[in-house]
């Protein structure tokens, strides 16, 4: 769980770099301007590290689904070589699978306004300044986040159905919070992953209200990845008990 989690942490810390740093020069109006390549660049490595959370939290739900499900053979089902690979494979399908709608993008012409509503390169407020037949890059777009976001979406609920199947035939109340403590944070941060990506992205037309985008997006790159590690670090006894040491004085 732990090596899981390291990954999902690097991943982050690239994530919102892509994204947050321009960001906060556009609000404090410091730099409200971005070269053409830097924004295919911007939105490539965002929605590239986007597809690889993706993988890897379905990936994290295998892994409980082993431990939960299988715990006296998890050791061996789930091995750090199986581990490794479904890591490495989560990183490389990310940014695979992103090359052709950044393909794409890139062959658009752009012959009018050029001003983005967005605080970032996002590709809904990007293609509706460009004059270049869009049709196959929505499709793509959309072909994309049905394969990534709702089938990572539905191998993660099969292995949540499973999981909470095995937690409920388990006799003692104990062991059936033990269980679930084991998998909830990973529960919660997926429930706000996934709803706001399938909200952006599970859909063809880009004629949505831009401005409900930019909530939903701030809520998946900015706020998400801030409580991440707050959601999975305050599970752990270890760092509630460094936690409280540190600032209760004990």
């Amino acid at each position: 769980m732990y090596f899981f989690l390291s990954n999902l942490s690097f991943l982050e810390i690239w994530y919102t770099t892509a994204c947050v740093p321009k960001a906060i020069t556009i609000f404090l109006w410091k730099s409200r301007t971005i070269p053409y390549v830097g924004c295919i660049l911007q939105m490539y490595f965002i929605f590239s590290l986007g597809c690889t959370e993706f993988f890897l939290l379905t990936a994290m739900a295998y892994d409980r689904y082993l431990a939960i499900c299988y715990p006296l053979r998890y050791s061996t089902m789930m091995s750090s070589t199986k581990s490794a690979q479904l890591v490495l494979g989560s990183w490389v399908a990310g940014f695979v699978i992103i090359s052709y709608p950044a393909s794409l993008m890139i062959k658009m012409s752009f012959c009018g306004s050029n001003v983005i509503d967005h605080f970032f390169c996002s590709p809904d407020s990007v293609v509706i300044l460009s004059c270049s037949d869009t049709s196959e890059f929505q499709l793509a777009t959309l072909t994309l986040a049905i394969i990534v976001i709702l089938g990572s979406f539905l191998l993660t609920m099969v292995s949540y159905i499973c999981i909470i199947s095995t937690i409920v035939r388990i006799p003692s109340a104990q062991g059936r919070q033990k269980a679930f403590s084991t998998c909830s944070a990973h529960l919660i941060v997926v429930i706000m992953w996934y709803g706001s990506d399938i909200f952006l992205y599970v859909r063809y037309s880009t004629e949505n209200s831009l401005e409900i985008n930019k909530i939903v997006n701030t809520l998946g790159i900015i706020v998400t990845p801030l409580l991440n590690p707050f959601i999975y670090t305050l599970r752990n006894k270890e760092v509630k008990k460094a936690f409280w040491k540190v600032f209760g004085g004990t």
